[in-house]
């Protein structure tokens, strides 16, 4: 029985892929995501991101304010099958009032896919994600978008790459011109030209060739873009790097295709390379030690929880990357921070706002576990012995609101907003000491937008929000912490797990306090 197990656990981690799609907003993500979606069967018709020229929305953008702007406020997960390997999908919020929750969607991936605008190049955000990867050692390919636009010279973008994340690249394909002369790219590895035709390639023209100096190409391209080919390629061979999958692993290198996602040009080449040089789930660091994906004790950890993903259920789902062996519906398992045996009985997988209870998944999948409020971020599940996976941090907030009720008779249905909202990671909730007055803390504005939508939206409460002019907090850990030393440019608060934290409105007041407290320490992330 256990040797039948091993091989099956063995069997299913070896086909799993479970990566983020990381990018700056407007990058093409969403629309990468659904034309990824569009090949393994999930979806029968990919809509525009923000329904430009038809009334339909991404199908990962589900909640109302999303479809509203445009953009992903939160990350969806997406499953589907393609060539006997089961691909999850994680959908991060590409807006940088997000970053935290991509944050700790990245803890839950084996790899990213970091896309490019080839017009724009590297952009603030994506190096802000990139470094998240970095940070994870996590391998990262790289897909730069939009070739069917005016964009940069691809030498430009690789050197970018190089010059701002600190990154060596190897391009698997290459361009045949740009915008209007594009005509398709040089497949490195199999030899092949692929053929842009403008129009939505449900199936990719190829055609085999000798080289990238096949004359052939210049019957198709014309001799300048013939020449440029040739130039370019010989230049990749004598000075670009060459390919190698140990790096690739360590995320030193990244492997680059250029493509265009609208089109649907590039894509499918890119997801069967991808499937191939992608990890499968790899062992997790834990309490216990080095986790292996095939270890048969069932085990996971929280990254996300999401209140009201189905607005007349009012449901609240959280996240759960599996880290090991096989979960089954209905299965017993040890809630280790509440201290309890918990029943999974309604598990589910996604597609978006598509939900279908699952009876069977494996380490590397995401399930979504109904949660009556036992949940938190971080978490961990566990079969049998107790393991706790390395926690996720809490960053600082850079902006700050004071929060009223405008009705008090809502004060109920408010805490309950507030409370769901805090756990969901959308906001961190700090109190005064003595007022007891209620000050939220956000990365970006958008946040406080959303935060106020939902509040109305799914707990019927009108808020009130007046902007402080605190730009740091930072958790205070020592032997004695004394009120009255926080008081110039300064507030002393509690957060909701009562450690204290002093919001600064300069480095200034930051730079003062720390002074005066020199017995104490002074974190931008919650102890």
């Amino acid at each position: 029985m256990t040797t039948k197990l091993s091989q099956e656990l063995q069997t299913e981690v070896d086909r799993r892929r479970t990566f983020a799609i990381i990018s700056h907003p407007d990058a093409g993500k969403t629309t990468l995501t659904e034309k990824l979606l569009l090949f393994g069967g999930a979806i029968r018709l990919a809509g525009t991101v923000k329904g430009r020229k038809a009334n339909k929305h991404a199908t990962s953008d589900w909640m109302e304010i999303e479809k509203q702007r445009g953009i992903s406020v939160t990350s969806s997960v997406m499953q589907f099958d393609y060539n006997g390997n089961r691909v999850n999908i994680l959908d991060t919020p590409g807006h940088q009032d997000f970053s935290e929750d991509t944050y700790r969607t990245l803890t839950a991936a084996d790899s990213a896919v970091m896309l490019i605008d080839s017009a724009k190049g590297v952009e603030v955000q994506t190096k802000k994600l990139f470094q998240v990867c970095r940070q994870r050692g996590i391998p990262i390919f790289t897909f730069i978008n939009k070739l069917d636009r005016e964009g940069r010279n691809p030498f430009d973008l690789l050197e970018e790459l190089e010059q701002v994340l600190g990154i060596r690249s190897y391009p698997m394909n290459w361009p045949i011109g740009s915008g209007k002369q594009f005509c398709g790219v040089y497949d490195r590895e199999k030899t092949r030209i692929e053929l842009f035709q403008g129009d939505d390639h449900d199936k990719i023209e190829v055609q085999p060739v000798s080289g990238y100096d096949d004359p052939a190409i210049k019957e198709i391209a014309g001799d300048y873009l013939y020449e440029r080919l040739c130039e370019d390629l010989e230049l990749l061979d004598v000075a670009g790097d060459p390919f190698d999958m140990e790096k690739v692993k360590q995320g030193e290198l990244t492997p680059v295709f250029f493509g265009s996602a609208i089109n649907n040009f590039g894509v499918q080449t890119f997801l069967e390379n991808f499937l191939q040089l992608a990890p499968k789930p790899e062992p997790r660091e834990s309490s216990a030690g080095r986790i292996e994906p095939t270890k048969e004790q069932f085990s996971g950890f929280v990254f996300k929880i999401q209140a009201n993903m189905n607005p007349a259920h009012r449901d609240r789902v959280a996240f759960l990357r599996i880290c090991s062996g096989k979960f089954e519906r209905g299965m017993s398992v040890k809630h280790v921070r509440a201290g309890k045996e918990i029943k999974l009985s309604q598990p589910q997988q996604f597609l978006a706002q598509d939900r279908d209870i699952v009876d069977v998944a494996y380490a590397g999948d995401i399930i979504g576990l109904y949660d009556p409020g036992i949940f938190r971020i971080g978490d961990s599940l566990s079969q049998a012995t107790e393991i706790v996976y390395d926690e996720l941090p809490t960053f600082s907030p850079e902006l700050f609101s004071k929060v009223t009720v405008k009705n008090a008779m809502k004060h109920k249905q408010y805490q309950k907003g507030i409370d769901q909202l805090t756990e969901e990671g959308t906001i961190q909730v700090f109190r005064t000491i003595g007022f007891e007055d209620t000050i939220l803390g956000v990365v970006g504005q958008l946040q406080f937008e959303v935060f106020e939508y939902r509040m109305k939206a799914e707990y019927g409460v009108d808020v009130m929000l007046q902007r402080m002019n605190f730009q740091f907090a930072r958790w205070l850990v020592g032997p004695s912490i004394d009120p009255g030393k926080f008081r110039i440019n300064s507030q002393l608060v509690k957060d909701k797990k009562d450690n204290y934290v002093a919001l600064f409105e300069n480095e200034y007041a930051l730079r003062t306090a720390m002074e005066k407290n020199p017995d104490l320490q002074f974190l931008n992330v919650a102890p």
